[in-house]
């Protein structure tokens, strides 16, 4: 038996006790006459003694030799400690050890194991079997199995059952880039892993399974951020004899029961918000509620001057910064300067200050008085006090640009506090996006998606006006849920596919099994499908998804512990017949 208690498990009741404990050395403290080791494992610490007056030689000497990460097992007597730690579960106690077995000496690690180590980013993924070992990442790992936990207790309570789908299935041209598996034994051709489950969910409901959940992994060949992996882990579900409104009322119920279980947070409103109406009070479709500075469009209330730069814009757009009048010329201008990095990418930016005497100052008192700069005032909410800024050009590129200076001023101004939450449905997104490039229409969330039903007349004679019968749930400004009613009609499903350009033969070609199944009893069914990654990090109090994550690639997709992707042998080449190019 290699231990009887854990490591965080031994308290003043256990004093008197003989015990095994098992673990990892986090360090020692040789006095000469007694030592003490903090010994480590998942559950926690406990202080050894090694006392020469009550320890054998033979142990003593051993302890001597013991170095960080050293893998130990030890028997001893709990007893009380004289100098308590207040700050340890196990502080009451420390275990004087009569017996000491080396499990298996480590070398000195690459960077301390501690909570405040001295490791960077790039040493810590490499050596990431390591970094599990410190508290910060290793409670992420659990706490993402407690959220895992709630979503089957909660989706199983529910009627949903969960029903793995394959890995290894057929590439298709919608959506981000796929990875491709060569088959060795169908030479010449690919297997696709899963971008989402999508048509075997939907498939799963022509077979009568009324509600299905996975929690599965996916992949997309895709450019990399802080909230986006190549792997990554959804909630999928689907629903049969389902309207929209059904499932905004399950998964308002699942939402819930997370952040009531997980962060003891009692959540009731979940406000609903059409695309049209996020695009134009925010600037994005998943804004984040918890504070103000809604946009106030300003072009009538400023083309009416012999200002050019706001005359020549397709918009002009400003919002109101709460108690920022006090701002300095330098602090505005740092404000500027951020707005007109590349990765915003604006011209500039005009302010305009309530002073608290009901006077205004702006950037371009030289073509717009009190009296306009009271308008965009009226407009932009601003009340005495706040600081108006003002961005324009191109309307969809102009909205952007200030919805990324208003999250920038959330974070500094502390407005987006981890602790708040503020969920929010979006809905009645445009079905169809036109794509300059191809000429064509493209899916804005997949070609299964139903329009709404009122606005079916116009797939043909206005396909760009035509709302889609979908829904995302944004929690504190982050998309953790799409989905939509699915087609579940095949003469439907035809026109989508003809509406997106593709051919009867190429339709056929990609979709036909799908297709073929609608002629057999398709039931109306809908779904949604969460970003486990996500959610898990934003119940967390965090944005950036890779701690969460057991073995997270970096932002060149790379797998730097395991070396992967690597190239592989000419042999196996061979053996898949594929060609590598070399320079």
């Amino acid at each position: 038996m290699y231990r009887t208690h854990t490591c965080g498990e031994l308290r003043h009741d256990n004093i008197g006790q003989e015990i095994t404990l098992s673990g990892w050395v986090q360090k020692t403290r040789d006095k000469g006459f007694m030592i003490w080791v903090d010994l480590r494992d998942r559950y926690g610490i406990t202080q050894l003694i090694f006392d020469e007056s009550r320890t054998d030689k033979t142990v003593m000497e051993q302890a001597k030799s013991l170095g960080r990460e050293f893998v130990v097992q030890v028997t001893g007597q709990v007893i009380e400690r004289e100098s308590k730690n207040p700050n340890l579960p196990t502080g009451d106690v420390e275990v004087l050890v009569q017996k000491l077995t080396i499990l298996n000496a480590s070398e000195l690690p690459p960077f301390t194991i501690e909570d405040e180590t001295d490791g960077g980013e790039d040493i810590r993924m490499k050596y990431r079997y390591l970094d599990i070992r410190r508290n910060p990442v290793k409670e992420k790992l659990l706490f993402r199995h407690k959220v895992a936990q709630e979503v089957r207790n909660y989706l199983s309570a529910q009627d949903f059952c969960e029903v793995e789908t394959p890995y290894l299935i057929k590439s298709t041209p919608e959506g981000a880039r796929d990875f491709v598996v060569p088959s060795r034994m169908n030479s010449g051709e690919f297997y696709a892993l899963p971008q989402s489950p999508q048509t075997f969910k939907q498939l799963l409901m022509v077979g009568g399974m009324d509600r299905y959940f996975q929690i599965v992994k996916c992949f997309r060949d895709e450019d990399l951020r802080a909230d986006r992996q190549p792997e990554f882990t959804q909630i999928d579900c689907e629903m049969s004899f389902v309207e929209q409104e059904d499932i905004l009322q399950t998964f308002e119920g699942l939402t819930k029961h997370l952040l009531k279980k997980i962060r003891n947070v009692d959540v009731t409103d979940f406000p609903r918000m059409t695309y049209d109406e996020a695009m134009r009070k925010y600037g994005n479709d998943k804004p984040d509620i918890r504070f103000g500075m809604e946009f106030g469009e300003l072009n009538e209330v400023t083309q009416h001057k012999d200002f050019k730069v706001f005359n020549e814009a397709e918009l002009v757009v400003g919002m109101a910064v709460p108690n920022a009048a006090s701002y300095s010329r330098k602090q505005i201008d740092e404000l500027i300067d951020w707005v007109k990095r590349p990765q915003v990418g604006a011209l500039g930016m005009v302010y305009c200050k309530c002073e608290s005497d009901g006077t205004f100052k702006s950037s371009v008192d030289k073509f717009y008085d009190q009296e306009d700069l009271a308008k965009w005032a009226e407009v932009t909410g601003a009340n005495a006090g706040d600081l108006i800024l003002v961005l324009s050009g191109k309307a969809n590129k102009t909205r952007e640009q200030l919805s990324a200076l208003r999250m920038e001023l959330g974070n500094h101004l502390g407005l987006r506090k981890s602790d708040e939450f503020a969920p929010l449905w979006v809905v009645d997104f445009p079905l169809l996006e036109w794509d300059e490039e191809s000429e064509r229409f493209h899916a804005m969330h997949h070609p299964f998606t139903s329009p709404k039903p009122e606005d079916m007349d116009k797939l043909e004679s206005d396909p760009g006006a035509v709302r889609a019968n979908a829904y995302d749930l944004v929690l504190n400004g982050n998309e953790i849920g799409g989905g939509s009613i699915r087609i579940f009609d095949k003469t439907m499903q035809q026109r989508m596919f003809s509406l997106l350009g593709f051919t009867e033969e190429e339709a056929e070609n990609q979709f036909g099994f799908l297709m073929n199944a609608f002629r057999y009893g398709a039931p109306p069914h809908g779904g949604i499908a969460f970003g486990l990654d996500r959610l898990v990090a934003i119940l967390g109090g965090q944005e950036t998804i890779r701690d969460f994550i057991a073995f997270p690639k970096n932002n060149s997709g790379r797998d730097v512990m395991i070396e992967a992707p690597a190239a592989i042998s000419k042999e196996q080449l061979d053996e898949l017949s594929i060609c590598v190019k070399t320079e």
